[in-house]
Order: C-alpha cells, then structure tokens, then sequence
C-alpha cells in the first residue's frame, strides 16, 4: 500500500516517489552506451562474467578440500575425511569449470576469436588445475611451518593456520597464481581480491613466489605482477614491492601504459624485509639481506646486505 500523499490526494506508490521508470530508463541508456563504446551491443541472455561469490564459495571448498580437519566442516570426523574431501572438490571443480567456461567465452569475445573450443579447453584447465593441488598443499604446508617457525607469539601450527591473515592471503595466493598459469587471469585475478579484501594484503596472482614464504600481520604487503621471491622470505605489514615507473605502450593511440614489463623486485632467497619498506623497480635484493623498517630503496643490493635508513643517509651524505 502507498503512502499518504504529502497534499492528501490519496497514496503514493513507491515507484512515485523515486521515480523509478525514469531512473531505470536512465540506467538503461547508461548501459548502452558504454556496450555500444565497447562493441557489446548484441543482445545479452545470460550473465557474460565470472562471479566474484561463486569464486568465494569455490574457494573456500578448495580450503576445506586442502586442510580438511581443520578448514572443514567443525563435525567431520577422521574415517569419513576422504570422502569428505572427494564430494567437497567433485562438487568445487564442477563449479570452478563453470566460471571457466564464463571467462573464455569473454576472452573469446574480446579477441574476436571462436569460443567453439571454449568448452574443451574449461576442461583441460580445470583437470590440470586438480592435478596441481597436491602440490599446491605442499607448497602451503611450508609456508605455515615458515609462519610458525618465525613468529615468537606463534604457539602451534594449527593456530598459525587457523588465524594468521597473511597465511589466507597466501593461500588465495598459491591457488590464484596456479589458475593464472593456466590462462584464466580474470578469474586468478578475482580469487586474489578476494583475500585481498578480507586481509589488507595485495598479492597479484602473477607473482612467483617461492617455499616457506612468511607474511606477518600483513596489513597494507603489496607484491606487484612480476615479483620474483625466493624461498624463505619473511615480510612484515605495509612492505611494497612496486614499480618505479611504467613504461607507455608504443602501438597505443591514447597513450596507454605497457602490459606484462618485468618492472618488479627480485627478491633472493632467505630475505627479510621490515615493516613498511618501499622497495621499487626491477632490481634485485641479495639472498641472506635484511631490509630495515621504512626503507626506501630503488637499487640492488648483494648478498647478506644490512640496509637501514641510517646507513643510506649516509651513503648519500655529501662527502668532506
């Protein structure tokens, strides 16, 4: 039922007093015109995109699948752990080729190509994606022994697991960053986001990133497209790895800036790299180096290197 016209001539319906035809006309044409700009003018049936909560729920299965008896359901018991992890990952996969299907019909359109071999290729990927979680379990289990092992406050794996933020962001990582290899960015992209949102902590799923990798409280870690880091790095909250400048794509009209430049650090193996360091461009941090708190560097260092911010005013102290 409307409500009472402010003038008392009867009732007003909801649609009334918003508006809402004009609005959703208005929307509308909005729509239009930017498909119209972007040559998607035919007529739309079904949604073209992958989902972001679908992807938050396939995750999350994958999650469970990956550590059962502690990321599972809170009644699962050891004799039917199997079978939860078979049914959980059956009905995951079959979810995740969906969104598959969805992003390379899209990377079709946008290339002009045919999507007939679209369906063939959702489920290669989605095969050699289930092939690579054993290793990607793995890959997690030395980053949480990393997490523990270097963080004093730590009192057990489990709990390093069950609530560090960087170990989620790392996790979303791993299993971005496999599907981001297997020529679905747009959905690595999204998984990424996903714990980005949750964690503060930003991790491009084109980053390579080695074993027992370490990110404690995490707040604010950026790690750009293509960062390299080695095995058993450590970084503390609001660390950058970032780029120092883009380069503009030659062939662009509008002055566009390059895709895919390596413009990220390499960091070696074994580095530590203090809370809140700005470490810019494609240079390259020692193995065995320490990185101090707030440091800004835009120069390779060697191995086994020391940088404070003390020690780099003096490097750039005028001489006597």
């Amino acid at each position: 039922m409307g409500d009472l016209n402010p003038n008392g001539l009867g009732t007003v319906s909801p649609e009334q007093h918003w508006n809402l035809d004009h609005v959703v006309a208005e929307l509308r044409q909005a729509r239009l015109r930017w498909r119209g700009a972007h040559g998607r003018l035919r007529e739309l049936r079904a949604r073209e995109l992958p989902s972001r909560e679908a992807l938050g729920e396939i995750v999350q299965a994958l999650c469970g699948a990956l550590f059962p008896m502690r990321l599972g359901p809170p009644d699962l018991r050891d004799e039917s752990e199997d079978y939860y992890v078979g049914h959980t990952l059956d009905i995951a996969l079959n979810a995740l080729l969906a969104q598959v299907r969805l992003e390379l019909a899209y990377q079709a359109r946008q290339h002009g190509r045919d999507s007939s071999q679209a369906e063939h290729d959702a489920v290669d990927i989605v095969r050699r994606f289930a092939a690579a979680l054993p290793g990607i379990r793995g890959l997690l289990d030395s980053d949480v022994v990393a997490a523990f092992q270097g963080d004093p406050a730590a009192r057990s794996v489990d709990e390093v697991l069950l609530c560090y933020p960087g170990v989620v962001a790392v996790t979303h990582y791993r299993l971005a960053h496999s599907l981001y290899n297997l020529g679905v960015p747009l959905l690595a992209r999204m998984v990424a986001e996903i714990a980005h949102g949750e964690t503060g902590i930003d991790i491009h799923p084109g980053a390579r990133i080695g074993s027992g990798f370490f990110i404690d409280h995490g707040t604010g870690v950026v790690i750009g497209e293509t960062a390299v880091i080695g095995a058993r790095v450590r970084l503390y909250q609001a660390v950058t790895l970032g780029a120092k400048r883009f380069e503009v794509d030659e062939n662009s009209d509008c002055g566009a800036l390059a895709k895919g430049q390596p413009r990220h650090p390499i960091v070696e193996d074994e580095v530590v790299i203090y809370a809140g360091a700005t470490i810019l461009g494609r240079i390259t941090i020692g193995r065995g180096s320490v990185i101090g708190g707030n440091v800004w560097l835009t120069r390779s260092v060697p191995p086994g290197s020391n940088i404070t911010q003390a020690n780099l005013l003096q490097e750039s102290a005028p001489q006597p």
